[in-house]
């Protein structure tokens, strides 16, 4: 028996199956855009007591961000990056009292566009953060909740152009030309270079403004894992800014005992230094933080202590007198997405 075969209802079912595969394939690219665009950030809180001294006198360690006493705000992060084959965007939005110390204006951490010229070649332009010191803005990138010294009196952020060279598996670099720091605006025509070499997860970072605000500064960050549980950070600083800067040094050991929490102490040493004080002030500051996750939450217990040297009388003790050292209890929780 003859098969007849009905041209126009193949027809039909070619078509259908063509818009079927086309339409496929442009919600595939559709999604393949999408996944492009990410969204990441942070929500934290804390409570601060002092130990040494009464709630009721308004006094802090004098470092940046967690100066508050009581239920307290830190901050809350956005995150949009968009990223194409070459080139990208960063927005990083803050809002609260640690973004609004941070940012200088606008609640903006970030603003950057980069692009990929070669495998090993990026730049980037618009306002990033810092490259000095060990610590970062956000709490997230930081084990303890509070801050040095070191990384509050260096700059939080630049606004500039930066090259970054993958020069092999190992070194680094990276160059910029930038506003004096943290200056969103240049109104004076002056402007800081920087740099930063890099080896195997350790850094060597300079900064030079001529003397407008920082001056120059040379900093180290790097750490090592001294066993699988035991990592060893290190920053330290030398700043000068025509006879008025400062140096330091903090060592960060952390010690992981579960896949839950983590223990580690910074031990800072920080001096300010002028060619007018035969003495320079210093100060030793210890910070003991536990650092427990349950899912995206971290709560950080810390228990600090700062105490400063040459008859320098900072604080005020519990009887309301001068005292050179200064103790507290906080609990910080951080919640990241």
């Amino acid at each position: 028996m003859k098969t007849i075969i009905n041209t126009k209802y193949v027809k039909n079912i070619f078509a259908t199956g063509l818009l079927l595969f086309t339409i496929t394939g442009v919600i595939a690219q559709e999604e393949e855009k999408e996944k492009k665009i990410s969204i990441s950030g942070s929500v934290d809180a804390y409570y601060q007591t002092n130990l040494n001294a009464s709630d009721t006198t308004p006094q802090s360690f004098g470092s940046s961000f967690a100066n508050e006493l009581g239920f307290a705000l830190g901050m809350a992060n956005f995150v949009a990056t968009y990223e194409g084959e070459k080139t990208g965007v960063v927005a990083d939005v803050v809002f609260g009292p640690r973004g609004n110390e941070a940012v200088g204006g606008y609640n903006l951490n970030q603003l950057y566009a980069y692009w990929n010229i070669s495998e090993g070649t990026t730049l980037t332009m618009g306002r990033f953060n810092t490259y000095l010191g060990y610590e970062v803005i956000s709490p997230v990138g930081n084990f303890n909740y509070s801050t040095s010294r070191l990384f509050s009196s260096g700059p939080f952020s630049h606004v500039g152009l930066k090259a970054d060279f993958a020069l092999s598996d190992d070194f680094s670099l990276m160059l910029a030309i930038m506003n004096v720091t943290d200056t969103n605006n240049n109104l004076t025509g002056t402007y800081a270079a920087g740099a930063q070499l890099g080896y195997s997860g350790q850094y060597l970072n300079f900064y030079y403004d001529g003397g407008e605000t920082l001056g120059f500064e040379i900093d180290y960050t790097g750490g090592f894992d001294v066993s699988e549980d035991f990592f060893l950070g290190i920053n330290a600083a030398y700043a000068d800014n025509e006879g008025e800067g400062f140096l330091g040094v903090a060592l960060y050991p952390q010690y992981t005992t579960s896949d839950d929490f983590t223990i580690g102490l910074r031990g800072e040493y920080f001096a300010t230094r002028s060619d007018l004080i035969d003495d320079d002030p210093s100060v030793l500051s210890l910070t003991l933080t536990g650092s427990y996750s349950v899912d995206n939450l971290t709560i950080k217990p810390e228990i600090r202590l700062d105490s400063w040297g040459n008859d320098v009388e900072p604080y005020f003790d519990a009887d309301g007198d001068a005292s050179k050292s200064l103790s507290s209890f906080l609990v910080a929780a951080i919640y990241s997405f």
